[in-house]
């Protein structure tokens, strides 16, 4: 194999490795993905009895700081309370709070005071407007419980009545919660202990939790603050390798930490140290809950799942508030619960001082091109107004910052190009001796300041761009449900046309093997032309790769996201642009017109061909 040749598929190589790993994990079946899903939320649920003081089983214990070890059943309350056949029933089971503002609607549980419905006004299910808003919480006893709740945990052995799950609080002042009017909740324990809890709301989607005791009693008491996230059973996921979905958060100098479903699953629970900065919750594709302690005030976090009831749980252990007789004692914490959007966490990392709160956005392992990517696409929307349109505009602006790079590498290759006698000479000259014709052309290149692996830049330059801009496609709910233009409505979802129904003029729905649509096939029609563009390669292997890549890439990429498609399908026809230019400038013949008519040329057979 030649050198030049041997350049060129190393970078097809690895362009094809990356491409192609994430493909195997894409193509894992989604069926399958779901029904596993299903089969986790379906899995059998025990049952729990509340201790004789009231406390609630699923808060963490100051002695051990290990949650759920006791957690009711999702639908089934201590007092042995039966599962809903809908989430309205569920809700209708038991005397609400409203929570209305601009951008959530939901309701706080007076039984247990417990935040467990929110539904967000500003997102819907598919791209029909007319579709249901997102559910992100949702009570005990409907199909999939989901909810934060917030209380007190006395030492081992200490006789204090606190507040449970089946607590029934009053409310005090304002009967719902709005960003004007916080909501506040009390219970007398008839032992001398009064407990507030009280919610404020942003505009957006931070919850304010104060939590205080008053004792009225002759007895001092230590108490622990704590909240948790509960949320019963596996939910659909991604189910693609480079999205996190499940368990998280930030612990001080430890930073960011991630935990899977399934490791939960078999670990039971996670207990990193203590720590006074950080947060922690559960996280969703677009949507998270998130615990946040005050920064400053130190805190215990963990991670559990209960087998018995197939629940998972994130939450925290403060330290004890010593309430003296006569006196009170407070705590306050912060709660995020709603749409994952850039600007808005970084504007609240910045607020509050929450440690690394923009990494409850998955920005992965590229953030350094991956968060910039973003920003600037974002700028460009906000200028056109049309996410795609503003894809294009960066993918200009990259190739400009890589110009210089890729100038220079088509540079060379145009000279390779203009040297093909003299290494054909040389090749023929030292045919039977491969070390001399290596340091002949190695001259030749040196003579005529060539580099061999300049072919290789471009695609290399590439890859990473590639990478963090299907992250960004990916991840950020900022693209979800964007539309181009045409039958374009959604950037972040394939293209949903395909050939094989004529692209809809057929009544059927092919496989999703078969879905190939327009965009796809632009792309592989682009890199169908830059590969043509280049001399065909001698060996007849390496002409079938060539010739067979384009169309391989095409059906790879049909399954991914459609503003990727189209960046590639973009970058491809830039490309060819600049490659023509700087071939003619050089003198360097194109060879596209060459190539494709030689792919209709009948072959002329041979001289002893007798046939």
């Amino acid at each position: 194999m030649t050198s030049d040749n041997r350049n060129t598929i190393l970078a097809v190589v690895l362009s094809l490795i990356v491409l192609i790993g994430w493909q195997m994990f894409i193509a894992v079946p989604y069926q399958e993905r779901q029904q596993a899903d299903l089969e986790a939320q379906q899995r059998a649920q025990g049952t729990s009895q509340t201790t004789a003081t009231g406390v609630n089983p699923d808060a963490p214990q100051p002695s051990t700081a290990t949650p759920g070890a006791g957690t009711t059943a999702p639908g089934q309350t201590a007092g042995g309370q039966v599962n809903f056949a809908n989430r309205d029933q569920a809700l209708a089971a038991s005397q609400r709070v409203v929570i209305d503002t601009p951008r959530l609607e939901g309701s706080i549980s007076l039984t247990g005071g417990r935040l467990d419905d929110l539904r967000l006004k500003d997102y819907h299910e598919t791209v029909d407007k007319s579709s249901p808003t997102i559910v992100l919480f949702s009570p005990k006893g409907s199909p999939t419980p989901y909810y934060t709740d917030y209380g007190w945990v006395a030492d081992p052995g200490a006789e204090v009545t606190l507040p449970g799950p089946d607590t029934l609080w009053s409310v005090e002042g304002s009967a719902s919660l709005t960003p004007a009017t916080p909501l506040t909740l009390t219970w007398d324990n008839g032992s001398g202990l009064t407990f507030k809890r009280t919610y404020s709301v942003d505009e957006d989607y931070m919850f304010t939790v104060d939590q205080s005791v008053e004792n009225a009693s002759s007895t001092e008491v230590t108490l622990y603050p704590y909240g948790l996230i509960a949320r019963n059973g596996i939910p659909e996921t991604s189910g693609i390798w480079i999205l996190h979905e499940g368990l998280l958060g930030v612990f001080g100098e430890e930073g960011l930490q991630e935990v899977d479903y399934s490791d939960l699953e078999d670990e039971g629970s996670v207990r990193p140290a203590k720590v006074d900065q950080g947060w922690l919750g559960i996280t969703d594709k677009y949507w998270a809950a998130t615990l946040i302690p005050v920064p400053g005030q130190e805190f215990q976090p963990g991670f559990s799942h209960s087998p018995a009831t197939g629940n998972f749980q994130a939450d925290y252990l403060g330290n004890g508030v010593v309430v003296a007789a006569g006196g009170s004692g407070e705590t306050s914490s912060y709660l995020f619960a709603g749409a994952k959007e850039t600007k808005l966490l970084d504007a609240y990392e910045e607020a509050l001082s929450i440690k690394q709160f923009e990494l409850l956005i998955d920005w992965g392992w590229f953030y350094f091109l991956t968060k910039p990517m973003f920003f600037a696409i974002d700028y460009f929307f906000h200028l056109i107004g049309n996410f795609g349109v503003a894809i294009l505009v960066v993918t200009v602006l990259i190739k400009l910052v890589f110009f210089p790079l890729a100038n220079k590498s088509y540079v060379s290759m145009s000279k390779m190009k203009l040297v093909q006698p003299q290494m054909t000479e040389i090749r023929e000259k030292y045919a039977d001796d491969r070390q001399k014709q290596q340091q002949a052309l190695m001259e030749l290149y040196k003579q005529e300041k060539i580099n061999p692996l300049a072919g290789c830049l471009p695609i290399l330059i590439q890859i990473p761009v590639f990478f963090a801009l299907y992250k960004v496609l990916f991840v950020t709910i900022e693209m979800r449900h964007a539309p181009f233009f045409g039958w374009i409505q959604d950037l972040s979802a394939p293209d949903p046309t395909s050939l094989f129904n004529l692209f809809g003029l057929i009544p059927w729905d092919p496989p999703q093997l078969l879905m190939l649509g327009v965009w796809p096939l632009i792309m592989g029609i682009t890199m169908f032309v830059q590969m043509k563009m280049n001399p065909a390669p001698p060996d007849p292997t390496q002409q079938m790769i060539f010739t067979w890549m384009p169309v391989v890439f095409t059906f790879m990429l049909a399954s991914f996201p459609a503003g990727l498609v189209i960046y590639w399908a973009w970058n491809n026809s830039l490309s060819i642009a600049q490659q023509y230019v700087i071939m003619r400038r050089q003198g360097a013949k194109v060879e596209l017109w060459d190539n494709l008519g030689s792919m209709f040329k009948k072959k002329k057979p041979a001289a002893n061909d007798k046939s």
